[in-house]
Parts: structure tokens; sequence; C-alpha cells
């Protein structure tokens, strides 16, 4: 729960300092009384004609004490700090404590988001009563009897010690009832209502003084804030906070409307503002272990394949009934098709659902057992999202072109939350109105709507309604080629990830011109993110065998070479070449890269452990196709024998077998003569040998295409 020792950290992000909170020894006693008469009449100044439209009562309440403090203080001052003893100067020097707990307060309230005080009226009716209570302390504590005073201040100080006894816990009725009303609105779309606009417009417009956009906007930042940095401390839950979030979007649009009047170079600058934060900084992004790499969404039921990867039931299920066989994230072939539940996985997923007050379903081996009903206002949420999203794709459809840039940046918000709005923005046609702002001169008209396109695209039905929309995918390729922004060209190649996830559509995106080339670009010129984005994009596609002519004639082939030296982008540019080696034409390509084979020997011999796979694999499809005169090739680099020899002792289990099966050929051919004995135990060189298991198209390429496609 929020305590007076945040609230000033709440706005800045930063905890305040500790002397804050203890005796201010760097006060000089001679000046004590002199400070306190200064900070007091500031408080005052500062806050007398000031208007918060919650906690009113106990806010000028708490002003008027502080004023009758101006003339106490004054009085003490004149009497000289020379005459009061220890004790008092110790009062007073706790007096200053609670002067400075009082500023934090009144800021906090002047300061705060309107909703977040109404959330927390008990709570700050308790804070203004516990600083009363220290203002009483102070002056019952204080020995008058030690200090001359005028009659006039005596009976000042019991008059206000007279008030201050009288003092108690007072919760203003007219905020308690918008409370109370706040929480109604939220279950009335929890029950599939919708609440009265002019009930909202009255709400925020005249009982909270939310009467702009602008304002609005700055409601929700705020609370968004408050989830980002103290979501797990928060009271209410971050849950009922990300309700009123949602509550406070739809309002946004549906009391203030749009700002479509504002000049294009004006929205452009606001778009820009919070694209780079927005790109590294995701609210409420689901950790990356917990995702399935196939569909990138939070698995529900966790299984095991053969490899040892963790795949969603629903994804490696439907996968295995397309006819592949493999394992979506090594490519190695399977050795049996049975799925052993996660269980430690999915335990931990529902601990960090329950959280995070998202719904989880509680499944055992055999069946489902029951499900938890996370007591929060999650369908709450869905339900405010969709009507905010009817809003939104209403805008996008007619409205002014400076609002269709607003409704595409607040869809891609909305579209990185939840696979739920996900779903319903699809559902509601805004995939065909984002398409339109692909092809649009303005670069935040296109930024956003390739983004939303993206993050729509994680929901697993939204893939086929993109690739199948007349016209999509071409533009989508098209902003990959000449997008106005790097981000656009970053999140087109994203998105082509994400749909190449569905095996169908691999062929159809190769097949669209510039798109394997203008990966290849990305790959050599784009930035460490936008490469990442490019590698995996084409791993995925390079899985397609009909796909690797296309992927070699683009010119692919020099630009992975050269990624085999870039770091981060090595380990998936290996396995994509070992992929294409499996054909002649990619073979010959090879064989013309000079630094082609050196780098993938100095992988082997320095790469990561699944880069040494990837290295070792490529290497043995490499000559294993290439014939003689490419072993011949290989057995000139110095000291390959010996780093082939170590991989056979020191490298993991499917790199060791990789290592025997490249001895074997390179003996077939008598290109490296190593004695027998040297090849280790337990490789036997049979045609029957575990290494010649799994020789299907993706057996022998291991890249983790698990990189999850970012929500941005």
């Amino acid at each position: 729960m929020a305590t007076p020792t945040l609230f000033s950290s709440l706005r800045r992000r930063t905890s305040p300092s500790l002397e804050a909170f203890l005796a201010p020894n760097q006060v000089n006693e001679s000046t004590i009384l002199q400070t306190l008469t200064i900070i007091s009449k500031e408080l005052v100044l500062s806050f007398s004609d000031i208007f918060v439209p919650c906690h009113l009562k106990n806010f000028q309440s708490l002003i008027r004490k502080i004023d009758i403090f101006v003339s106490v203080f004054e009085h003490f001052k004149i009497l000289g700090s020379g005459n009061f003893f220890f004790t008092a100067i110790l009062c007073f020097k706790e007096m200053y404590i609670t002067l400075s707990r009082t500023k934090m307060l009144l800021d906090y309230c002047s300061q705060s988001s309107r909703l977040w005080l109404l959330l927390q009226n008990s709570t700050i009716s308790n804070h203004f009563l516990d600083l009363n209570k220290d203002i009483l302390t102070f002056f019952e504590v204080l020995p008058f009897e030690e200090i001359e005073l005028c009659e006039d201040v005596k009976e000042l100080i019991e008059l206000l010690k007279k008030q201050l006894k009288r003092e108690k816990l007072f919760i203003d009725q007219h905020d308690e009832a918008m409370r109370v009303q706040l929480f109604n609105f939220l279950h009335e779309f929890e029950a599939g209502g919708v609440p009265d606009k002019l009930e909202l417009q009255m709400f925020f417009m005249e009982g909270l003084g939310i009467r702009d956009e602008k304002s609005c906007r700055s409601e929700i930042e705020f609370l968004e804030d408050l989830i980002c940095n103290y979501e797990n401390d928060l009271e209410p839950s971050s849950s009922v906070v990300k309700g009123v979030v949602a509550l406070a979007r739809y309002c946004r649009f549906l009391i203030f409307g749009f700002s479509g009047d504002e000049g294009t170079m004006c929205l452009e600058n606001w778009m820009k503002e919070g694209t780079s934060q927005e790109t590294t900084e995701t609210l409420g992004t689901v950790p990356k272990d917990f995702c399935c790499p196939i569909s990138l969404d939070l698995m529900r039921d966790p299984v095991i394949v053969s490899t040892g990867h963790t795949y969603d039931r629903g994804s490696i299920t439907q996968w295995m009934e397309e006819g592949n066989y493999s394992c979506p994230q090594t490519g190695q072939m399977l050795a049996h098709t049975r799925l052993v539940p996660n269980i430690a996985l999915r335990s931990l997923i529902s601990e960090w659902c329950i959280t995070h007050g998202i719904y989880y379903p509680i499944e055992t081996e055999d069946k489902i057992m029951g499900t938890i009903s996370v007591a929060s206002p999650t369908k709450a949420v869905i339900e405010v999202n969709r009507a905010a999203a009817k809003i939104l794709v209403e805008q996008l459809s007619c409205g002014s072109d400076g609002a269709k840039i607003i409704a595409a940046h607040e869809l891609r918000l909305l579209a990185k939350t939840r696979k739920e709005s996900r779903a319903c923005i699809a559902q509601l046609g805004a995939i065909p109105l984002l398409q339109r702002l692909l092809s649009s001169p303005n670069l935040a008209a296109q930024e956003n709507a390739v983004t939303a396109i993206l993050n729509l695209s994680l929901y697993e039905d939204n893939k086929s309604l993109i690739v199948e929309e007349p016209g999509c995918l071409s533009l989508i390729v098209e902003v990959l080629r000449f997008g106005h922004t790097e981000e656009s060209r970053e999140n087109a190649a994203a998105t082509l990830f994400s749909l190449s996830a569905v095996h169908d559509y691999k062929k159809r995106i190769t097949d669209e011109n510039g798109a394997i080339s203008a990966l290849a670009g990305l790959l050599k010129e784009g930035t460490q993110r936008g490469k990442k984005d490019a590698v995996t994009a084409l791993f995925n596609l390079s899985t397609h065998e009909d796909n690797c002519s296309r992927m070699i004639e683009a010119g692919a082939i020099t630009v992975l070479v050269d990624a085999l030296e870039t770091e981060g982008v090595a380990e998936e540019a290996s396995g994509v070449l070992g992929m294409l080696v499996r054909q002649p034409i990619g073979v010959q390509e090879v064989n013309k890269e000079e630094r082609a084979v050196p780098r993938l020997i100095k992988m082997m011999r320095h790469g990561t452990s699944r880069g040494k796979e990837n290295a070792v694999s490529a290497m043995l499809e490499l000559c294993r196709n290439g014939g003689p005169s490419i072993i011949q090739k290989v057995s000139k680099v110095p000291a390959f024998s010996s780093f082939l020899h170590i991989l056979l002792y020191t490298g993991t289990k499917r790199a060791r077998r990789k290592a025997a099966s490249l001895a074997r050929v390179c003996q077939k051919y008598e290109a490296v003569a190593l004695p027998y004995g040297l090849w280790g135990v337990g490789y036997t060189f049979s045609s029957n040998s575990a290494a010649n298991v799994g020789s299907g198209f993706t057996s022998d390429v291991s890249v983790s295409v698990s990189i999850s496609v970012p929500v941005l």
C-alpha cells in the first residue's frame, strides 16, 4: 500500500532520502525556529489556493492548522532559541519531520492521479489523521512550563489542542460515493453492460475535474507508472488498477474524442516520444520462459517433447498433425510423439497468473479438475477494452487522418496486453483498416499500423486473417523493403517471423517479391534487434524445403556468412546455412565464399554450445553434399582435425554425434588422416550407427527460434 514515504517517489520514481524521516542534525539549533517558521509559511502560501477534487476537507483543515503554526513559531522565534532547553529543541526537530511529511502528503494530494486518490480514499484519510495526532503530540510534549508565552498565544495553542483532540478519522462521503460509483462502472462492464455516456461524463468532468484529453492521458500514464514500478505492493491490487486504467482509456475517447485537428508534425512527434520507451519497456509482459515457442502466447498446458523442449500442448499437437515430426526449436527428429506434462513449469505459470490477476486453468495429467477464479475485475478489463476497441476501429474507418493515427497507436497498445484484446480487435475488422495505413506517407501512421498488425499476429487465429486479407502480406513486405523508419522495417520483419510459424505460409512469404532480399539486407545493415528479427525469420522460412533455392538466389548466403562474425545472430546464421547447404546450389554458393569454412570452423572452436552444434552440423552437410573438393578445402584449414577432436570430447551430446559423422565423412575420402582411436569411445562408424539416425531435412540444425517477437 502507498504510504507517506512513497508520496514524492511515486511521481519521481526515486526513493526519498533517509534524512527526510530522521531528526535534522544538519539544522542548527539556533536556526531551527526560523526554519520551522519558513516551512510553515511556504506550506500555507503554496497550498491555500489549490483546489483538490478528493480529500478536500482534510486538505483544507490541515492547511488551517499549519496557518496557526506560523503565529506560534513567530512568537517562539522572538523569544530566541537560547531560552529553550534540550527537550524543547528535540520537540522542534520532531516537528520539522512532521512538517516534511505534511508537505509530502499535500503534494501527493494535489499532484497525483485523481482516480488513484479515490482508490486510496480510506488510506489517505488515515494519513491525515496520523499527522493530526503527531501535531497534537508535539503540543502535549512541548514543555510549556519552561516557556514564557503571552496570553493570546497560550489561548491559540489551547484552542488548537482542543480541536486536535476532537479529531477523528474523516472519510468524505462524497469521495466515498464516487469510489463506489467507479467500481459500479467496472461491475456493469463485467456484467456485459455499458455505462451511460452521460454518467461517465459527469463522473470524470464534474466529479473529478478531468475536463480534457490531456488530463485524462495524464491519469492513465500515472496509473500505468504505478503498475510498472509498484505492481506487487499496490493496494488495491494491480488487477483492480488495470481495470481503472482500461476504463480511463475508454472514457478518454468516448468523452474527449480524438485530437484529429492537430498538425501532422505534432502528431508524429507525440507518437515518437513514446515509441522508444514502449519498445524497451512493455507493461505486464509475460516472461519469455512462460511463452510457447510456437504460438508465442502464454502456455496453458506446457508439455515436454522427446528433445527436452517445452511447448503448449495445443500448439505442438497441431504441429505434429500437420505432418511435422521434428522439434520446432532445434530441428531434431522426435524419437517419439509422447508428450509429458511439465508440472513444475505449469505451477510457476499458475503462481505468476494469480499474482497478475490473469485467468489460468488448473489441469491434471488426465483432465481439468477446476479453475482459478481470480478475485479481480479481469472480465471487466476485457469488456472495457472491447468497448474501447470498438470506438478505435470506428475512428480507423471514418475518422480524420490525425484520428486514424491516434487510433492505430491505441490499437497497437491494446493488442500488446492480452490475447482476448487481439482476438476482439481482429473480429471488429481492424486488420483491413490497418492495412490501408501501411502505404501511408505519414511515418507515424505506417509505424503504428505495422506494429499493431505484428501484435495482432501473435494470436494464432489472427495469422490466417492477416495472410488471407488481399494485399496485406505484400504491403508488409513493402514496409520491410521501403519503410519510412527503422522501427517500421524491423517490426515488419518480426511480423513475417510471427506469420511463418504456420508452415503453409512459409512458401507464400518467400514468394512475395523482395521479401528474402529485404530480410537479408536487414540482417546486414540493421540494428541489433533488426538483425535478430531478420535472422529468425530467415531460419523459419528455411525450414520449408521449397524455399531454400529462392533464398540462395536472393543472395542470402553472403549475408549469412558475414553474420557468423556478428554477436547475437551467429548461432542462427549458422543454423540457416546448415539448412541451405543441403541443396547443391547452396553448396556451390558457400564454396564461393572464402570466409565461410574458416568462420564455421572458428565457431566450432570458440562458439557457444548451440553455436558449436550448428557449426559442426553445417560443416557436416557441406562436406556430405560437396564431395571431395569441399573436403579437401576443409582439410587445409589449420588445426581443423584438432578442433574436431576437441569437440568430440567436450561438446554436447548432439555436437559429439555430428563431429563423429563429420570425421567419418572425412575418413571416407581420406582427407583427414586420424587414427581410429582418436574419435573417442562409443562412436562406431557402421551404417546403422546413431550418427546416421535422423537424416530428415531439419534434423541436423539446432537453432533457438524461441526468441519472443517483441510486443510493441
